[in-house]
């Protein structure tokens, strides 16, 4: 009777003993069944895209070289006073929260025979997004800026494409944009008032030399200078003129010039009021203060 009792409680404990194995072994299967999934979920991660090339920004105010202002600003050679001349070289810094993201300074002089104004302005683009690169960023928020300037280029390559198949049309857009294509009826209404007076021999002749007098002299002044894009500066640039009057006959005009170099944006706003009525601010010159500018400013940001 005793050794009944004894044999079923040997066997309970061998079956808890069994259990406790069988849960180990199934226990170990398991954790080797996540071990192997940890990698999986590790190598679809995607990369985290590539910061900017800057990760500070110059000085502004001393960005900009005293021959650079003299050129720019004649009437600071015509401070008598030296402190009030010093302070004028010194320009202003703009106001700003937070000098690795945007930067500037701006200088106004007035002379004589005009008002100058300067801005240039820094900004350094950093993106949020793991998955846009700070260039990506950088460039999307400049094609904003270019949309914004609403340059005549984008109006004047459409008009090409719309009209390239027709073959007069394509004859008139061909040399450039519609300053080109302005003058035009003028030469031709002249060109045949003439061949109306003469022999047609003659007029042929006077007909050529005139429409060659027209493509050489008014077509390329206007293309030369007008808003456009630029080549050679930075990753991309452009550059807007605007002018309007402040007063009845008193013009200002001012020259913007704007351009990437990776993940910075520069802006400088050049503008001249003159002092006498009536008096125009000249464009190409102006323009071209503006663009020596930014090249020298993109020569600092290269180092």
């Amino acid at each position: 009777m005793q050794r009944k009792a004894y044999v079923p409680g040997v066997a309970a404990l061998l079956a808890a003993l069994l259990a406790t194995l069988t849960g180990c072994t199934g226990g170990s299967g398991d954790s080797g069944t996540t071990d192997s999934a940890n990698p999986g979920n590790a190598g679809t991660a995607s990369a985290a895209a590539q910061p900017g090339r800057y990760r500070t920004l110059p000085e502004p105010c001393g960005a900009v070289g005293q021959s650079t202002l003299d050129s720019l600003l004649p009437g600071i050679r015509q401070i008598t006073d030296e402190d009030q001349r010093e302070k004028a070289y010194a320009g202003e810094a703009t106001l700003t929260y937070d000098t690795d993201r945007k930067v500037g300074c701006r200088w106004k002089v007035e002379s004589t025979d005009a008002t100058d104004h300067l801005l240039v302005d820094f900004e350094r683009v950093v993106s949020y997004d793991s998955s846009v690169s700070d260039d990506s960023q950088a460039q999307q928020l400049f094609a904003k800026m270019e949309e914004a300037a609403d340059l005549p280029e984008a109006a004047s390559a459409s008009a090409t494409s719309d009209v390239g198949t027709g073959d007069e049309s394509t004859g008139s857009a061909g040399s450039g944009d519609s300053p080109t294509a302005t003058p035009t009826p003028t030469f031709s209404d002249s060109a045949s008032s003439s061949s109306s007076s003469s022999s047609s021999s003659s007029s042929t002749a006077s007909s050529s030399s005139t429409s060659a007098s027209a493509s050489s002299s008014p077509s390329s002044s206007p293309t030369d200078i007008q808003p456009r894009l630029l080549d050679g500066l930075g990753d991309a640039a452009f550059l807007d003129d605007a002018s309007n009057n402040s007063g009845s006959t008193v013009q200002q005009r001012t020259v913007t010039v704007a351009f990437r170099t990776s993940n910075v944006i520069v802006t400088i706003e050049y503008a001249e009021q003159p002092a006498a009525l009536g008096v125009v601010p000249d464009s190409e010159e102006m323009q071209d203060k503006a663009r020596k500018l930014a090249a020298r400013l993109a020569d600092v940001l290269a180092g």
